[in-house]
């Protein structure tokens, strides 16, 4: 989605990259990787990452196994999980790969269509029409991809009782990614690894801890005969992980309390940035207050954009250096659009925002004269 010739990109959904330099700082500089060895790692992941990672979730080293980014652990489960005849269930809208891996897996997908005007809340009352017993994977992500928004626990235990009786083999799978982005000095919520053995959740070091580059994630799998399968499986594909890469991962583990508790500062700070820009534009702007990630769910208000308005809109952010989100990459409309206030540098983030505003002006509804 990065368009480098933009001046304001507020389309990314991370904070700002971590530098090759300053990750080979946490992992001790050269010299402390002059003797790794770049043959084969393990299929199941490093060990030193996969306990920094059971560390962050609350299982056991040996129940997490290591992808290339989460939508690979994705493709593995519906590969492992599903056979023709067999159904999943995404909630949407979503991060387009979650829903595409499970497409290319060759599943038959039902989606749980979740709208701007409910908050994007999920409950087991919208999952219940679609599951019966040729489900096999129900998938979600909390927080959500684009809202930011969360599945509480509550909720989550719902949706379980509600999969025993309709779907009673099916798997859940929570997708955490953005969950250690909270702001300030907000904790996050603890992971749901650990609330049921037919959860399975995935992570990454992509969104939070800002090092998408590393293609570096994992599962939480408590069934050991799935995991074994899910790990053949990797093993079969693309035969383990790149050893620099777990290595340079594991290391951002370790130091996670100091990278993420920078990040959440400047979360918060951004977060009520666009809380007040949201207030300033009641009548043009609605937006979907997240619940974490450097992300959020803005809508151009339909009192003051027709369709017409909404075309103006995307066709003038090009000559406002703008770049942001369209709502229909990830299956909404084009009035919903992706915010993202983490990736620019915090100083930058007003001079976007009003050029946002300027864009949102100009676009908008004329008013009839009388």
């Amino acid at each position: 989605m990065l368009d480098v010739n933009r001046l304001y990109n507020l389309a990314e959904s991370t904070a700002r990259d971590l530098t090759f330099g300053e990750i080979m700082t946490l992992a001790g500089g050269a010299a402390a990787l002059g003797e790794l060895k770049m043959g084969y790692g393990s299929s199941a992941g490093l060990p030193r990452l996969r306990a920094g990672i059971a560390a962050l979730t609350g299982v056991e080293p040996e129940e997490v196994v290591t992808t290339q980014g989460t939508a690979l652990g994705l493709f593995l489960l519906a590969l492992e999980l599903c056979r023709p005849g067999d159904e999943a269930v995404i909630a949407t809208p979503c991060f387009p790969p979650a829903r595409d891996s499970l497409i290319g897996a060759g599943i038959t997908l039902r989606e749980c269509r979740l709208t701007f005007d409910l908050a994007y809340r999920l409950t087991a009352a919208l999952l219940e029409p679609l599951l019966n017993e040729r489900t096999r994977l129900v998938s979600i992500a909390s927080p959500q991809n684009p809202s930011g928004v969360r599945t509480p626990p509550a909720e989550i235990e719902a949706i379980l009782a509600l999969m025993r009786t309709k779907a009673p083999a099916a798997r859940l799978f929570i997708d955490e990614t953005y969950r250690d982005a909270t702001y300030g000095d907000d904790p996050p919520p603890p992971s749901a690894a650990t609330l049921d053995d037919a959860i399975i959740t995935g992570g990454s070091v992509s969104k939070a801890h800002g090092a998408p580059g590393l293609r570096v994630g994992w599962l939480t799998v408590r069934d050991p005969q799935l995991r074994e399968r899910l790990r053949i499986a990797k093993m079969n594909i693309v035969i383990s992980g790149s050893p620099l890469d777990e290595t340079l991962a594991a290391a951002i583990l370790d130091n996670r309390e100091k990278i993420l508790s920078a990040r959440r500062s400047l979360l918060a700070t951004g977060l009520s940035k666009v809380a007040a820009w949201v207030n300033d534009h009641k009548g043009s702007i609605e937006w979907v207050r997240p619940d974490g990630g450097a992300l959020c769910c803005l809508r151009l208000d339909p009192g003051a954009f027709d369709a017409a308005g909404i075309g103006r809109f995307w066709s003038t952010l090009p000559a406002a250096d703008l770049q942001i989100g369209d709502g229909t990459w990830f299956g909404e409309s084009s009035a919903v659009l992706r915010l993202g206030f983490g990736y620019l540098p915090i100083d930058v983030l007003p001079a976007a925002l009003d050029a946002l505003s300027k864009t949102v002006t100009a676009a908008a509804r004329p008013i009839a004269s009388s």
